[in-house]
């Protein structure tokens, strides 16, 4: 049997109206005029689409049965097997996963690229989608899609949050630093000299290769390096620029308060607080500096 022409995405969505109107009212020229449809055009398409002269027939059935028993549930009726055959049933009390459910986890899953959260969204547990993903391909297909455009927005959504542009990270700037917790000099030289090395030595101590290392391994360390320098440059530059063109700004409304840091003093470096008793006492012990 000759397959039938696929139809456009317009034809489809006017196929799948008329069938939903149809399953109501169980008459077609009814359903074909509320929808502005030509009749004669929907039964030249049965007539040669043997899937769409299937389905327009359940949808009478599932129209006759809803006008026999009003007090069917709402719901579309679904395909199952049973018996290791194809049948078509009515909704049942129990909640199944329809077109709209599908449509709500499809399109959280393009959000959010977490399967958990998108069948939560449309009240399902992830089971049973990842179940009809196994026995109906079009919907396996479009969860693949969905999962993949998710993953691609949170990956340019990550991009966009990291430019300098952007604003997301750099609240903390626009506010005056908390006071300098209690240390030695000791302490303050080390931290200075821990963070402040690579910008002041004048030889790079890993310019030169490590006990063991190949040629290879060398060269590709150092390139990596370079990489990693050059990039941060660029970003440096980009920082400068931006903050050029936002020179003389007025302070917006919006802008967000300052964080809530705690006393830099009580901040202990393990799971136990930390606690100041003695007046003038470093962070680490010994006398201190700085502002309390």
């Amino acid at each position: 049997m000759a397959m039938p022409r696929p139809y456009s995405r317009k034809q489809a969505l006017q196929n799948a109206a008329f069938l939903r109107v149809l399953a109501q009212t169980g008459n077609a020229r009814d359903a074909a005029r509320s929808l502005g449809l030509n009749r004669s055009m929907l039964t030249k398409r049965r007539n040669a689409d043997p899937d769409f002269a299937q389905r327009w027939e359940a949808a009478q059935v599932v129209a006759a049965n809803r006008i026999a028993d009003p007090d069917l549930p709402p719901g579309e009726a679904r395909v199952v097997r049973s018996a290791g055959r194809l049948q078509l049933r009515m909704p049942g009390k129990g909640r199944h996963i329809d077109l709209a459910a599908e449509q709500i986890f499809l399109s959280a899953l393009s959000a959010t690229a977490n399967v958990r959260l998108a069948a939560k969204a449309a009240g399902f547990a992830h089971s049973s989608f990842y179940a009809r993903a196994r026995t109906h391909p079009g919907f396996a297909r479009e969860m693949r899609l969905a999962l993949a455009q998710g993953c691609e927005r949170l990956e340019m959504a990550l991009l966009e949050d990291s430019t300098p542009e952007a604003n997301t990270h750099d609240h903390w700037r626009h506010n005056d630093p908390p006071p300098i917790p209690r240390m030695t000099a000791a302490e303050a030289l080390q931290a200075m000299a821990m963070h402040r090395r690579p910008q002041h030595s004048s030889v790079d101590p890993d310019i030169w290769r490590k006990r063991g290392e190949s040629s290879d391994a060398w060269s590709e360390r150092r390139r990596r390096e370079h990489a990693i320098e050059r990039a941060r440059e660029a970003e440096d530059a980009r920082l400068i620029d931006y903050a050029r063109s936002q020179a003389g700004a007025k302070r917006s409304e919006f802008e967000p308060p300052a964080p809530l840091v705690p006393p830099l003093e009580q901040v202990a470096w393990r799971d136990k607080e930390r606690t100041v008793t003695e007046e003038g006492k470093g962070l680490f012990g010994g006398k201190g500096f700085g502002s309390g």
